[in-house]
Order: structure tokens, then sequence, then C-alpha cells
């Protein structure tokens, strides 16, 4: 039988499907009655799901990242469609085709890996070239750098999205940078490269998203800086040349500067002009993948606009249907 995509789904359907499931909460109802809620998820979005008079048996047989064969039917509440669940079983991963459950197919991930390795091979500084390389070399890195998430709940959060919002962030720089010729194009391309190289040992998501323990108390863009380290020590090595003090000092400060605000967790603000392009380039993408995701993911079916949205904070105007006028108060 034909999968049924979560973007597919409409109210009063059977369901009888693989899903993801994540933020897996046992909650008492009004008369202290136990249920399930669950998020069950593919590569098209997310749905809500509930299972009534669910015990702590249910609630352990799986965790958040498996994969679970679901029985159930849809239904609307508060115009979103959600899945109220009649049985529930945990699946080995090994029966389950991946490409289903993530955004990025593992062929997209190939491609973008390559992609990646071209963009910095053909930089110009021989310095920056040599270090991109000393990362491109470490099988080890590379695997968790084109597999790991850009995030646990916001942009990019599936496995590849760091990946993806790296490549997409570089190839903004080679658009941008013959258009402002003060800036330095290689070393903004290198900083955009590693500006979230320390995800992939702040974030865990062999089963699952979250934060490891150093990730939770360093954070990755100290974690970065490290790595960086490290890295300009080997392409010292891989080339016989040391590597420009000034260049990694600037690198280091793209890193640390990136998110460009104290208040959005920078310890310092953006002090050079890479380090500002930086900064914004990163929010733009960051902001655009949220806001995409907000739209595509929206349950709010029956309304020109999304739900608000507490992270955003605002919601988003879908677009009326086709020959259909705007309501004079919409989004009001």
């Amino acid at each position: 039988m034909l999968r049924r995509f979560v973007s597919q789904l409409g109210p009063q359907e059977s369901i009888d499907q693989i899903f993801l499931v994540s933020d897996k909460q046992l909650r008492p109802n009004r008369n202290g009655n136990l249920y399930l809620q669950i998020e069950l998820s593919d590569r098209t979005g997310t749905v809500g799901a509930r299972m009534w008079n669910a015990n702590e048996t249910v609630f352990s047989s799986f965790e958040n990242g498996d994969y679970v064969r679901v029985e159930g039917t849809t239904q609307l509440f508060q115009s979103a469609v959600q899945m109220i669940v009649s049985r529930l079983n945990r699946v080995d991963p090994a029966e389950v085709n991946e490409d289903e459950f993530q955004p990025l197919s593992t062929t997209e991930v190939d491609r973008l890996a390559r992609r990646l390795g071209e963009m910095l091979r053909g930089m110009e500084n021989p310095a920056l070239r040599n270090l991109a390389e000393s990362f491109l070399l470490d099988e080890a890195f590379m695997a968790r750098f084109t597999r790991a998430p850009a995030g646990v709940k916001n942009h990019h959060a599936y496995l590849g999205g760091l990946l993806e919002h790296t490549v997409k962030l570089m190839e903004v720089v080679l658009r941008l940078a013959p258009c402002y010729p003060q800036l330095d194009r290689d070393l903004l391309l290198t900083g955009a490269f590693l500006h979230d190289a320390g995800k992939v040992g702040e974030l865990s998501f062999d089963q699952g998203f979250s934060y490891t323990d150093e990730g939770q108390l360093v954070g990755h863009l100290v974690m970065a800086v490290g790595l960086l380290d490290r890295k300009v020590a080997e392409a010292e090595q891989l080339s016989g040349e040391p590597v420009d003090r000034e260049t990694v000092l600037r690198l280091k400060h793209m890193l640390v500067s990136h998110h460009g605000e104290y208040e959005f967790g920078s310890p310092k603000l953006p002090m050079t002009l890479e380090a500002v392009a930086l900064a914004f380039l990163d929010n733009l993408d960051a902001k655009l993948a949220s806001f995409s995701q907000q739209l595509r993911d929206d349950p709010n079916v029956d309304s020109h606009w999304t739900a608000y949205n507490a992270n955003l904070r605002r919601k988003l105007f879908k677009g009326s249907p086709a020959g259909e006028e705007p309501s004079a108060d919409a989004g009001m």
C-alpha cells in the first residue's frame, strides 16, 4: 500500500503505517486518567497524536527517535488535523526506508557534501584551502558533519540539516562577495563553513535530537574555537607552513560573534566586515528556513494565516486561494 505522508492527511482517515515519534509525554486528563501525547512525523511534516487510556507500559515501550507503527484515525481539532491512536508498536529501524522520514535523501546529502568540497577546494587562499582540507580529510568529523541537524527544534532540525544550512550559506557568500569587494571572500567562505561546526559535538542525534553534556555546559561557539585550533595545527603539519595568526584570530572572532547580539548568545559582537556579513547571512538563512517550515507544517488548514508561533512571535500569511480576496481583518 502506498504511503500517505503527513502533508496529505485529512480528517476522518484510517491510519495504519509507520512514523518517526518524538516529544512523548504521559499526562493525566481532568479525571486523572493517563493519556499519551506524541508527535508523529515523516519527511513532509509532523502531526500531533493522542492515545487515550494509556499507561506506563505503553509509554516505556518506545523512545523519542524510534520508528513506530501506528493504527488510528485522524480528526480535526481546533482547525488542525490530529491523530487518535488505538495501537502503537515500535519498529526495527532495519525495516524502515529512512528516506521516507528525512527531508533530505541520502542522494541529496551526497550531492551537498560534494558541493561543499568543491567550494572549499576552489578557494584562492592556500592557507585557508589547506585548513579546509584538514577538515575534509577527517572522516570521523565529516561523517558527523554531514549527518548532524543544525538544531534540536528550530531551523534545519533534521538529519543533514547542518550540511544543508552550511552549503546554502556558502553559496550565498559566493554570490554576495563580488558585490562587496571590501570583503575577503575566502575568509568569509571559511567562516560560513565553520560557524556551526561545533554542533557535531554539541548535539546528540543518533536517536532523536538532544544536547550532549558538553553541548549544555560549553556550547557550539566555544567548542568550534577548540576544533579550529586543532585543525590549524593539522593544516600546518600537512603543508609545512604556518597559518597566519591574524587570519586565525579573525576566524575565531567570526565563530564567537556569528549570533550577532549578546541576547542571542554571542560573547562578542561582530567587529570585522566578514563577521558582520556572516551574522546577517546566517540569520537570513535560519529565518527563511524557520518561516518556510511554519508555512509548510501549519495545521491551521481552514485559515489564510498560520497559527501563532511563540518562537517566531507572530503568525504568517499563507495566501488566499486563487480568486479569493483577503479579508479586511485578516491576521487581526
